[in-house]
C-alpha cells in the first residue's frame, strides 16, 4: 500500500496512513510526496542523486485530492536545483512546498581519508515504540516501525511512498525524510504540556541509506518565553552516519487547551 496514490499526471490522493497527529497531513508525509515526485523523475532527467530537500509548510494540508507542480530552478553541470509545490485541488493558495538539490556523484580521490562506519545489532531485539494520533484514527507514524536503541530512535517504513515509485534504494531522499520529520519530537524538552509543529524540515544526506532502517540521534531546544524552539539530529542507516536533520519548532498550546502551562517549568527543562 502506498501512502499517496495517483489519481492523474501531478494528481494525488492521500491515505489515511499520511494523516498528523491532528488536522491535517503529517509534514514528514507531505514533504515525502513532493520530494518522491522530483527523485522519481531524477534519472529521465540526468540530475543526478538527491542530496538534500528543505520543506516549507504553508499551512495545514487537507485530507483531500493534492495537485502538484514542478519547476526547474537550475539544470545543467553537476548540481541540479528543483522545486515542488503543493495545493489541494480546486484551491489556490498552496499548502507547502519544497527545494530539492540534485548531484551527479563524481568520485575524488582523498589520500589518507578513511570513511569511518559502526555496524548496529539487530534492531529488531530492541523496544518497540508506539504513540497513538490524538483523534484516535491512522496516522503517518502507523506508515512505519520504530524502535529505540542506546539513546537513538530508528524508523523501518512500511509502505512506499508514492505508488508506483518503489521507496529506497530508488528513493532515497524521500524514503529519510518521514523518519527525520519526528526529530524534534524524539527529544522533546518535555512531554504532554504543549504541542511543538515545524514549519519546517531540511535534511541532507552525503550518502545513500544501505537496508530498511533509519535512526536518529536527536536533540532539541526551546525557548518557551518566545514560542520558538529548534529540533536537529544526525541520521544513521546500520552502517553509520548518513547525514544531517534540522527544523524550526513553534510552540502551541495543544488544540482545545486554552492555554499552555506555566513556561518557567518548560525553560529550565530545556537548559
Amino acid at each position: 500500500m502506498a501512502i499517496f496514490e495517483p489519481t492523474g499526471p501531478n494528481r494525488w490522493q492521500p491515505t489515511a496512513l499520511a494523516a498528523g497527529p491532528f488536522a491535517g497531513l503529517q509534514g514528514g508525509a507531505v514533504a515525502s510526496l513532493l520530494t518522491a515526485e522530483v527523485e522519481a523523475m531524477a534519472d529521465q532527467r540526468n540530475w543526478g542523486t538527491a542530496i538534500a530537500s528543505s520543506a516549507w509548510f504553508l499551512r495545514p494540508t487537507p485530507m483531500t485530492e493534492l495537485r502538484t507542480a514542478l519547476s526547474v530552478v537550475a539544470e545543467g553541470g553537476r548540481v541540479s536545483v528543483i522545486d515542488n509545490t503543493l495545493w489541494p485541488v480546486g484551491d489556490d493558495q498552496p499548502c507547502a512546498a519544497v527545494r530539492v538539490t540534485l548531484s551527479r556523484e563524481r568520485a575524488v580521490e582523498v589520500p589518507g581519508f578513511a570513511d569511518p562506519s559502526t555496524e548496529v545489532a539487530d534492531l529488531t531485539q530492541s523496544p518497540i515504540r508506539t504513540r497513538r494520533a490524538a483523534h484516535g484514527k491512522p496516522w503517518f507514524m502507523e506508515a512505519m516501525e520504530a524502535r529505540e536503541s542506546h539513546g537513538v530512535a530508528w524508523f523501518r517504513m512500511n509502505h512506499q511512498i508514492i505508488g508506483g515509485a518503489g521507496s529506497s534504494p530508488k528513493l532515497p531522499l524521500s524514503s529519510v525524510l518521514g523518519p527525520a520529520d519526528w526529530t524534534h519530537g524524539i527529544a522533546r524538552p518535555i512531554q504532554d504540556v504543549v504541542a511543538d509543529p515545524n514549519p519546517n524540515l531540511t535534511v541532507q544526506l552525503f550518502r545513500r541509506p544501505k537496508g530498511e532502517w533509519i535512526g536518529i540521534r536527536a536533540q532539541a531546544r526551546w525557548r518557551p518565553a518566545a514560542g520558538l524552539g529548534v529540533g536537529s539530529g544526525v541520521l544513521l542507516d546500520i552502517n553509520g552516519e548518513i547525514g544531517r536533520v534540522s527544523m524550526s519548532v513553534i510552540l502551541v498550546p495543544f488544540p482545545g487547551r486554552a492555554k499552555a502551562e506555566p513556561a518557567a517549568g518548560l525553560e529550565a527543562a530545556s537548559n
